[in-house]
């Protein structure tokens, strides 16, 4: 990293640990800033000044920024940032462009083992801050697993590498709509396993099915698989002793979507309604179960893990709690009347991962934004 540029993993670090002792300042336009962005920041929007070489704008809130705390400053690609950047450093501020935007952001990693901090034994939690996406190891002995990889595929390769881990087999929990999965080159360059439940797989090939109540080996222990269709239809849920990788599933604020397969409202009632069933299966296990998602919207605790009985018990999961009161039809009327706008180029990731299309050279952009697979 040089003395003028921030990498953008550092900021994530950053705003984990100290928040206090970073200032993130966004240059991007209010539309785009509003869209998707670090959470925490500041938005001046003066982008299209800063293309201009005009930097008038921003000498007009000089007053409103902190001299004594660093300054991360973020565009969409790191051109006008470090423009602004270099601006505030000559009026005194202490401020560096965070290389590559917004665009590097959606690709920084965050790992956390969760023996350390949650008592979870063999689960290394990876999330994605720019996205909301978190993919797992599971692992025990010298064998690993690999669950809902994104694109970025070294960053698995590296994490295993780092705890002496050899990785047997990659699965996906279902087939996702917000990012490009990696399971399948991960798969093929180690030449193992790829795992998916059959419902999900669409023209892939080579593809080890997963069916209800099956294992998955690693080391001397195994991950279960529970199918829990609702988000799509061969959405699993995968438990490994006390924990449970829930997927698209559940959510700790929400639930999965399910209308990203067929959007007329008779196929989102009854998907949502499969989606009540799957989530009462869930809700019925054991109060010490950890439920590890596959995604998250703001929670800035970390890990993302919560136990269910602590689910079931709080009231920040409101279609949960219609699940847990046995409410099948106020659950699919929220779901319904509640969903939100749909992942970026969803329908063209999904046909990359069904296998129908192949990634392009614009594979890394298609992902970036906002994460839209919670139902609410």
């Amino acid at each position: 990293m040089s003395n003028t540029n921030f990498d953008p993993a550092e900021v994530a670090r950053r705003i984990e640990e100290d928040r206090e002792d970073l200032f993130v300042l966004d240059v991007r336009n209010e539309d785009d800033y509003e869209e998707w962005r670090i959470d925490g920041s500041t938005n001046v929007p003066i982008y299209d000044e800063l293309l201009e070489y005009d930097y008038s704008g921003l000498e007009e809130h000089l007053d409103d920024l902190p001299k004594d705390t660093e300054i991360a400053v973020v565009c969409v690609a790191g051109i006008t940032s470090a423009r602004a950047a270099e601006f505030l450093r000559e009026h005194g501020f202490d401020a560096r462009s965070i290389d590559d935007g917004m665009n590097g952001w959606g690709r920084v990693h965050r790992q956390y083992d969760l023996e350390e901090r949650s008592g979870v034994e063999g689960v290394v939690q990876v999330v994605r801050p720019g996205t909301g996406c978190v993919s797992y190891l599971a692992h025990d002995g010298d064998e690993a697993i690999v669950v809902d990889p994104s694109q970025y595929i070294d960053q698995y390769l590296n994490a295993a590498d780092e705890r002496d881990l050899e990785i047997v087999g990659v699965a996906d929990t279902h087939a996702h709509a917000d990012h490009v999965s990696g399971a399948r080159r991960l798969a093929g360059e180690l030449d193992v396993p790829y795992y998916l439940h059959g419902d999900d797989a669409g023209d892939l090939e080579n593809v080890t099915g997963l069916e209800d109540g099956e294992t998955i080996p690693v080391g001397e222990r195994d991950l279960e698989v529970l199918h829990t269709p609702g988000h799509t239809p061969g959405s699993v849920s995968l438990r490994y002793g006390d924990a449970l990788l829930s997927g698209d599933t559940l959510f700790l604020r929400s639930v999965g979507r399910p209308d990203l397969e067929d959007g007329a409202e008779e196929a989102v009632r009854e998907a949502a309604s499969q989606l009540f069933d799957s989530l009462e299966r869930l809700t019925g296990l054991e109060d010490g179960t950890v439920v590890l998602p596959g995604h998250f919207s703001d929670e800035s605790v970390r890990p993302l893990a919560t136990e269910l009985g602590e689910l079931r018990a709080e009231t920040t999961n409101e279609l949960l709690s219609y699940v847990t009161d046995g409410d099948e039809a106020a659950f699919v009327e929220t779901i319904v009347e509640s969903l939100a706008d749909e992942p970026a180029n969803y329908n063209e990731i999904k046909q990359i991962n069904w296998g129908k299309e192949q990634p392009g050279g614009d594979v890394e952009a298609l992902e970036l934004g906002p994460n839209n697979c919670a139902a609410n």
